[in-house]
């Protein structure tokens, strides 16, 4: 199986920095229809080097690094308790496109969660509380339980977001932009943060 790229990107079209240059592309997927656009792979590991990887979808990005949300205490929460550095991939294929992101990461102030929970479905609220994430559960039944247990102990009140959720920024410090192009001669242009210093570098495929 083997698709043959035919895209281009060069310097001369490179933003001066990665946030407005990933705001374009991040146009650019949204505009192409993409599914979900803003979901990426999130990669962790743990104190001790052992790697997982999940998606998870965008929330949000600024000059700060990019948000999403999550249970503290499902693998990727502990994963960066113990080991606060990760990659972000976002894999745009109908673009042939990919944007790699790595850094450290930290938890966001407790009130951008509660912004951000605020305005998620109350489905998806009652889900926070319901779901012991990444923990061995003895069936759906026990899901559904712990969801009605959820549905009963908030009525039709407000619902304020779990202890143990909230949300994580990746601040990053290196941001790679890579296009597919024929031949597999990729382009690959990535902005290197080092002492608040950006270096712009093109990579070999």
């Amino acid at each position: 199986m083997r698709t043959e790229y035919s895209g281009e990107f060069g310097e001369d079209g490179l933003a001066d920095n990665w946030l407005d240059q990933f705001a374009t592309w991040f146009a650019d997927a949204q505009d192409a229809g993409l599914p979900e656009p803003n979901a990426m792979l999130l990669a962790t590991a743990s104190a001790e080097g052992r790697p997982s990887a999940r998606t998870v979808l965008l929330k949000g990005y600024d000059r700060r690094g990019f948000t999403f949300f999550t249970n503290y205490d499902s693998r990727k929460g502990q994963d960066l308790a113990g080991n606060p550095r990760a990659t972000l991939v976002f894999p745009w294929y109908h673009l042939h496109r990919q944007v790699i992101v790595s850094g450290s990461v930290a938890r966001v102030a407790r009130e951008e969660t509660e912004e951000y929970f605020a305005v998620r479905p109350r489905g998806a609220q009652l889900g926070a509380w319901a779901s012991p994430q990444s923990t061995v559960i003895g069936g759906r039944a026990e899901l559904d339980d712990r969801l009605a247990a959820a549905e009963e102990r908030f009525g039709d009140g407000p619902i304020e977001p779990p202890p143990h959720w909230g949300g994580f920024r990746v601040a990053p410090e290196e941001v790679e932009f890579w296009q597919g192009r024929a031949s597999r001669l990729h382009d690959r242009l990535r902005y290197a943060m080092v002492d608040g210093v950006t270096k712009i570098e093109r990579l070999a495929p």
